[in-house]
């Protein structure tokens, strides 16, 4: 007996389900086709058919299927409830940008972990204008997310990833010869308006497809989006690698710059080859969610309906909390650090730590938690982990050398982190319709970015208060982001076609 997966449609299932005979009699009582309704409509059906002739053909149908069984096969109820398993292998399209993610940030971080230095000592510029580019592109990036996801949702990922990804590359060689404070701050505002171009295209896509293999596969979205984080934190932690061996070899940060870029033309050409050429297909027609859906009225901006979506907005405010808490890794870290040890130097071994951790970790703890508990219980674990980070540190004692507080907080910071990450980007699909799901993974980012913007000034302030209060009032922010998780949908899963999206 073959066991039917659930979910299938009956002219996709085996044929040793009911006779012709038996199908024919239920078609004449009832006016349908048997082949359209489940096996156990179609028994019931044939048993209370009229003529006695179709009841016994029916009947020496399931006698026979049930001597053809093996004797150990199991019951088919147990085996359709049977759990999915976790690791399923991920589609081509899912590989593409998995791959894509761990390309960008090599390019990424193999040029700006040296900018600041190249800007102060290499160009002569001051402090306060250094700090000035690297805002300017902060700003560009993450202000700017929710344009490319709304581009994205306008044209389609393709477009948008190949703009970006030619964007990068033009920045990329424009910074490697700048040698002007205008050209500089040129080329890094279109290096950050790149990443706002792409990284909300493939992100969103990454939802998109993670919830399409839930649905066919069983296995978590939060999985697939764990591979998607521990790819980017993989290329975070390579990156550097590659810059500091340019600068080894003598190259210097132009020689970075350039290699950056060359990682982009390779990623560039890998998209314009494999990406699909036309729009992703929607799960949710247009017409049928503007008919079900309060946030999809038609004619209603897409920006106003994201935007007046109270759940996205409370994922925003619950998301925006872990990142001013992140934001403190360059912030309040390095002040502690600096308290502990007198100087910053053990600075990028916890950086390091850090992104081992994401590399190692994210995925076996994404498949316990896939398993065990909801995306919402996942995102609010998470950022009780991130406030434990700062109430641990003025509560544990001085280590090896004193780094045993601040090694203690990057620890949870970044377990808190993998928990939420995952959790919260796979609640999206669930908040929003389908064909905003680039806008709303835009402005998941550029909101939170806000947030930080105004974070850091406040939290900055706290930098001259005593230690034990600053860590008490920091570990609160990440506790109010979990306060407001509470009140979202638990993510349980995708949205089935023609389900209603949760709206405020």
């Amino acid at each position: 007996m073959t066991t039917r997966p659930e979910g299938r449609t009956a002219d996709a299932r085996p044929e040793a389900h009911a006779s012709p005979t038996a199908r024919t009699a239920d078609a004449r009582s009832k006016g349908r086709t048997a082949d359209a309704r489940p096996e156990a409509h179609t028994a019931r059906t044939a048993h209370t058919a009229c003529t006695a002739n179709a009841r016994s053909e029916a009947h020496a149908a399931t006698t026979a299927r049930t001597a053809n069984a093996p004797a150990h096969a199991p019951a088919a109820a147990p085996a359709d409830r049977r759990r999915p398993r976790l690791a399923s292998a991920p589609t081509p399209y899912l590989r593409l940008l998995t791959a894509t993610q761990f390309a960008f940030n090599i390019g990424f971080y193999a040029v700006l972990p040296y900018l600041a230095t190249h800007l102060g000592s290499g160009l002569g510029m001051a402090g306060w204008l250094v700090g000035l580019v690297l805002g300017l592109r902060t700003f560009s990036q993450q202000g700017l997310f929710v344009v490319g996801g709304a581009l994205t949702d306008r044209y389609g990922p393709r477009p948008v990833v190949l703009a970006g990804c030619a964007l990068r590359i033009a920045g990329f060689g424009w910074l490697a010869f700048a040698g002007s404070t205008a050209t500089v701050i040129a080329a890094v505002l279109l290096i950050g308006f790149a990443a706002a171009l792409f990284s909300p295209a493939v992100e969103s896509e990454a939802a998109r497809e993670a919830v399409r293999h839930e649905r066919a596969t069983g296995s978590p979205r939060a999985h697939v989006l764990a591979l998607f984080s521990a790819a980017g934190q993989a290329g975070a932690f390579l990156g550097p690698l590659l810059g500091s061996l340019l600068l080894l070899l003598g190259g210097g940060f132009r020689a970075a710059c350039l290699a950056g870029a060359l990682v982009f033309v390779a990623v560039l050409a890998g998209h314009a080859r494999l990406m699909p050429h036309r729009e992703r297909v929607r799960d949710v027609p247009e017409a049928e969610t503007a008919a079900t859906t309060p946030t999809a009225q038609p004619g209603r901006p897409a920006l106003r309906a994201v935007f007046a979506n109270r759940g996205f907005l409370l994922l925003c405010l619950a998301y925006s909390g872990y990142l001013v808490a992140y934001n403190q890794l360059y912030l309040s870290l390095p002040v502690e650090v600096q308290r502990a040890t007198g100087s910053e130097a053990a600075l990028g071994w916890l950086f390091a730590l850090s992104s081992l951790l994401v590399v190692t970790v994210q995925l076996p703890l994404t498949r316990f938690s896939a398993r065990r508990i909801a995306p919402r219980t996942a995102l609010i674990t998470g950022l009780a982990v991130v406030a434990a980070g700062f109430a641990a540190v003025p509560l544990t004692p001085a280590g090896p050398r004193g780094l045993l507080p601040a090694a203690t907080f990057v620890v949870l910071l970044t377990l808190g982190q993998m928990l939420l990450v995952p959790a919260a980007r796979g609640l999206v699909p669930d908040l929003v319709e389908d064909r905003q799901l680039g806008l709303a993974t835009g402005a998941l980012s550029s909101v939170s970015g806000i947030a930080v913007l105004a974070g850091s000034a406040a939290t900055g302030a706290l930098l001259d208060v005593s230690a034990p209060v600053r860590w008490a009032v920091l570990a609160a922010v990440p506790l109010t982001g979990a306060v407001l998780a509470f009140t979202l949908p638990a993510g349980r899963g995708g949205k089935e076609p023609g389900a209603r999206a949760v709206a405020g």
